[in-house]
C-alpha cells in the first residue's frame, strides 16, 4: 500500500470482487425483494444483508482489516472504526436502497479501504448500467478504465448542473436554492455514492447534500479528489471523523468552481 501502482493493483482486484458479488447476489434480487425498515426508519432489503455478509467474508482476503458496514449497529461501527486505524474496509452494499427496491436503476455498491482513517482506494459500481467508478490514491480516477473526468466542468457557477439533495439542508438555504438558484439546472438521483462519482465524471458540476454517513462518501470522495475535484463538510469539520454522525457535504468538479459554490452557500445559509 506504499505506492500509487500498488494501490491501483489493489483496486483492480477489489473491482473484480465487487462485480462478482453484484452479479451473484444483488442483481438476481433486483425487482424481486421486499423492503424492510431498520430501527432508525431507513430501508434495507435481503440483498443488502446478503451482499454485506459476502463482502465481510471476502474483503479481508484482499487486504487485512475489519469490515465496517452500513448494515451494522452503531456501537459495532464505532468499535470497528477505533480498531481499524492500520487498515479497514468501509462498505455500503447497496447505496440507494429505495431506488433498488422500487426498480429505479440508480443504485451502487460502494467499497473503500482506509488506512489511518483516510481512503487509499475505492470502487463505486452500478450493476444495472455496468459502470465501475474507481480510484487509487495518487494514481487517478477511472470509469470502466477511462480516466476521469470525461468532460470539463462548467466555467462558472451560473452555467453549472448541480446535484442537490434538499432533505436535510436548512429551510432558509433550501428556499434560496429553490427560488433563486445560482446554477443552470439541478438534479437528484437518490444514490449519494453515484452522485459523488457523477461530479468526478463531469456529469454534475457542483454538489450539495445535507446529511451523509461515512459509507456514503468514503469511496466517492477519493474518486472525486483523484479526478481533480474538491469537497468539504458543510460545517467546516472533518469528513473522516467517524461513522456515527450525518454530515452535510459540499463539492465541485474543480477548486475554482468549488470556491464560488461554497461562497454562495455560505452567504445564503
Amino acid at each position: 500500500m506504499h505506492t500509487g501502482a500498488q494501490r491501483l493493483a489493489s483496486v483492480h482486484a477489489l473491482e473484480s470482487l465487487v462485480r462478482e458479488i453484484a452479479r451473484d447476489v444483488i442483481l438476481p434480487r433486483y425487482l424481486k425483494t421486499a423492503r424492510n425498515r431498520k430501527a432508525d426508519g431507513s430501508l434495507f432489503t435481503e440483498a443488502d444483508l446478503e451482499s454485506q455478509h459476502r463482502f465481510a467474508q471476502a474483503l479481508p482476503e484482499l487486504m487485512p482489516g475489519p469490515v465496517l458496514g452500513e448494515e451494522m449497529t452503531g456501537p459495532e461501527q464505532a468499535r470497528l472504526w477505533s480498531a481499524g486505524r492500520s487498515g479497514m474496509w468501509c462498505i455500503d452494499p447497496i447505496d440507494g436502497t429505495t431506488n433498488f427496491a422500487n426498480g429505479i436503476p440508480f443504485f451502487a455498491v460502494s467499497i473503500a479501504y482506509l488506512v489511518e482513517q483516510e481512503t487509499q482506494f475505492g470502487v463505486v459500481y452500478n450493476p444495472v448500467t455496468d459502470e465501475s467508478f474507481y480510484a487509487a490514491k495518487g494514481a487517478g480516477a477511472f470509469l470502466n478504465g477511462v480516466e476521469l473526468p470525461l468532460r470539463p466542468a462548467a466555467p462558472r457557477l451560473l452555467d453549472a448542473v448541480a446535484g442537490v439533495d434538499f432533505k436535510r439542508v436548512s429551510r432558509h438555504l433550501g428556499d434560496e436554492l429553490a427560488v433563486r438558484p445560482p446554477y443552470f439546472s439541478q438534479r437528484n438521483f437518490g444514490s449519494s455514492a453515484l452522485e459523488w462519482c457523477f461530479v468526478a465524471a463531469g456529469r454534475l458540476d457542483v454538489y450539495l447534500h445535507g446529511g451523509q454517513m461515512l459509507w456514503d462518501y468514503a469511496a466517492g470522495r477519493l474518486i472525486l479528489s483523484e479526478a481533480g475535484g474538491e469537497a468539504a463538510a458543510l460545517d467546516g469539520g472533518s469528513l473522516m471523523a467517524g461513522p456515527a454522525v450525518k454530515r452535510g457535504v459540499i463539492a465541485a468538479a474543480n477548486p475554482t468552481l468549488f470556491t464560488e459554490w461554497r461562497n454562495w452557500v455560505t452567504v445564503h445559509s
